[in-house]
């Protein structure tokens, strides 16, 4: 059995990010969506717990994706869910250049686990959580970012930081 592990922040979750889950859902066995800490970025528009949610509400059709929680090393996570591989999405060349440096990194911490990179569909390749955040919050349309089922909890806690 084929395990993979797909990490993010997913702040909030997007058509992107769903994009790389079920297209990875269908090539493995088991797909684990981690929403894990990104030290380089600030606390979050959403708790950690209101991300799973997000997923869990995106993701249920999808049988063989699990949603999990981790704040540590990504290939330490892996070693404990026996995965086998990490999948990435890549929106454009700037996104390779990091996640390669990752993924070399993340190979001599645990020379066992794979980087699998999967490019964006070209119609989310523009498309990002911050993208989402700032649209939102300037009173944008954001129904071709998020799916309808958690869109409104979206709108909701991002509008509230509008200023007039």
């Amino acid at each position: 059995m084929k395990t993979v592990v797909c990490p993010g922040s997913f702040d909030p979750v997007t058509y992107g990010h769903l994009d790389i889950i079920k297209r990875s859902a269908k090539l493995f066995d088991k797909v684990v969506v981690v929403v894990m800490r990104n030290r380089n970025k600030n606390i979050g528009s959403f708790t950690v717990e209101e991300r799973i949610d997000f997923l869990l509400r995106c993701t249920s059709n999808l049988k063989n994706v699990k949603i999990d929680k981790y704040d540590g090393l990504l290939t330490e996570y892996a070693k404990i869910i026996n995965a086998d591989a990490v999948v990435k999405g890549l929106r454009a060349v700037s996104d390779f250049d990091d996640e390669f440096r990752q993924a070399l990194a993340n190979q001599k911490l645990n020379p066992n686990l794979e980087t699998i990179f999967f490019t964006t569909s070209a119609e989310h390749m523009f498309l990002s959580s911050s993208v989402v955040r700032q649209v939102c919050e300037l009173g944008g349309d954001i129904s071709a970012f998020v799916p309808p089922q958690i869109r409104e909890d979206i709108i909701k806690r991002l509008s509230k930081t509008r200023s007039v």
